[in-house]
């Protein structure tokens, strides 16, 4: 670090920060951009738009997937076609009925279904994620139930029960987005989360009682 002076003037000369290189400036300029104009760059073939589009939403349809079907090859395959949708296009996303995660987790959701149509869903992977306190429905099973017995609870649901409770305690997602998820009226969705809850507290309390 070094004094200089100029006319009388002094200031301290610093060595001048490294230099944000075009890629970084885009990514930061696109992260402050929509979804919906995302979107809209990512299909005039924008390469950057659809890398922060992938960012912001590629962890979500993966928890799900792999939620869904306990299997996390699934779920990489399930992430892939859910975003290969996205550039070819069009994308039938309406921004005025839901954010773009819930429509995402549709586009997952019709996906997971054909490939559990070929076989069941496997034993649970290790990258199951505990719902964070908020879900308090769950969060009161996870103190009393390890974490392995609910995520087998879980994924031994019926496919309708299943993905309500992951949409709705997992994913956290509104009712009305749950919905259009999973192609479903808002009080059919309400009905399959309340006995989607029921049997995985029926499912754990016999696992607890088998194991006394």
């Amino acid at each position: 670090m070094a004094r200089d002076t100029d006319n009388g003037a002094t200031f301290w000369n610093f060595s001048p920060p490294a230099a944000e290189s075009h890629s970084e400036r885009m990514q930061r300029s696109l992260a402050d951009e929509s979804d919906s104009q995302l979107l809209d760059e990512a299909s005039r073939g924008s390469e950057e738009a659809f890398v922060e589009l992938y960012r912001r939403h590629q962890g979500p349809v993966f928890r799900f997937a792999l939620r869904m079907s306990g299997d996390e090859a699934t779920a990489e395959e399930v992430v892939q076609e859910v975003f290969l949708t996205l550039i070819r296009g069009p994308v039938r996303y309406a921004e005025a009925r839901g954010s773009l995660t819930g429509w995402l987790l549709g586009v997952a959701r019709n996906h997971v279904l054909r490939v559990l149509e070929r076989r069941p869903p496997r034993a649970p992977a290790a990258e199951w994620e505990a719902p964070d306190a908020s879900a308090d429905v769950l969060a009161a099973l996870l103190r009393r139930e390890s974490l392995d017995a609910v995520r087998r609870a879980v994924l031994s649901l019926p496919a309708v029960y299943r993905e309500a409770l992951v949409l709705c305690d997992l994913e956290e997602l509104e009712y009305a987005e749950a919905a259009r998820a999973a192609g479903c009226s808002l009080g059919t969705i309400r009905s399959r989360l309340h006995r989607a809850r029921n049997l995985l507290a029926a499912k754990l309390t016999k696992t607890r009682e088998c194991a006394l």
